[in-house]
């Protein structure tokens, strides 16, 4: 069996964001020279998530909506996280619905998607770096 592993990075200008980031993953799995396996593809930051879904903008619209009213970025009160100095609460939160990872099936060396399915990056707390592991294994 064979691993590889790549770490993607990202760093929003904006506090949130989504990126779709599946051309980079699938670079990674070409650079692996697997066929057959399994993909992790995982958000190494506690305020940043990756998930699998479709490409539309008005859906990413609706996430962000969906988003700030499950959990609203203010008033900065509401989570007792922001005491410690901090205004992020509400990404921790955004991160938790959202997801930490996605697993992905590797067939004849393509990610084996259903229709429309993308890898995204979602960012919740952005403005500065932040990173993704890619991480294959298989033969």
């Amino acid at each position: 069996m064979k691993t590889y592993r790549q770490e993607l990075f990202f760093n929003l200008s904006t506090r949130r964001g989504f990126i779709n980031i599946t051309s980079q993953v699938e670079n990674c799995l070409r650079e692996s020279g697997i066929a057959e396996g399994l993909l992790l593809c995982n958000a190494m930051h506690i305020t940043a998530s990756v998930f699998i879904n479709d490409d539309e903008s008005g859906l990413h619209q609706d996430y962000e909506r969906w988003l700030e009213v499950l959990a609203p970025h203010e008033p900065l009160s509401l989570y007792r996280h922001n005491n410690t100095g901090e205004d992020n609460g509400d990404a921790h939160l955004k991160r938790m619905i959202m997801g930490r990872e996605v697993v992905v099936a590797v067939t004849n060396g393509q990610l084996d998607f259903g229709p429309w399915e993308q890898i995204f990056y979602g960012e919740f707390d952005g403005r500065r770096k932040k990173k993704v592991l890619v991480k294959i294994i298989g033969e």
